[in-house]
């Protein structure tokens, strides 16, 4: 039989028939072929969405890396400044300290001075209420 179905009903005499049977086994290994080349390349994006999952865990482990290192770097730096600012600290109140001291020791010697001004001006006080002459000139010269 021919596979042009005018030909068999028409009399196609310029046709050029070829049997049934060649015909189906030509069109099934060109299908086989097609189906060989349509595998081949869904074997090819299954690689490629293989290789794009294996990039994005490669990108992850990276991500991970970097982040695991800024927060080493920013600790290593909040821990610095943390001691930076207790030493700030420490020295803000040791200067504190030396002044406060300082401070104490000079209100002492001021209080001192004011305790001895103050018996200078009772005695002073004393000898000007005082009538004795020679009192008066031997003790306030």
């Amino acid at each position: 039989t021919c596979v042009c179905m005018l030909c068999s009903v028409l009399d196609h005499k310029t046709h050029e028939c070829v049997p049934l049977k060649e015909e189906y086994e030509g069109k099934k290994a060109e299908l086989g072929k097609t189906e060989a080349e349509i595998q081949e390349m869904i074997q090819k994006r299954r690689l490629k969405i293989e290789e794009i999952k294996h990039s994005v865990d490669l990108s992850e482990e990276a991500a991970d890396r970097e982040k695991a290192e800024g927060v080493q770097v920013f600790t290593a730096l909040k821990e610095s400044v943390e001691r930076s600012l207790n030493e700030l600290i420490e020295t803000i109140e040791e200067k504190q300290r030396t002044t406060e001291k300082q401070a104490e020791d000079f209100i002492k010697e001021l209080e001192q001075e004011i305790s001895e001004l103050k018996k200078r001006s009772s005695e002073v006080e004393k000898l000007s209420h005082s009538e004795d002459h020679l009192q008066l000139l031997q003790n306030f010269p």
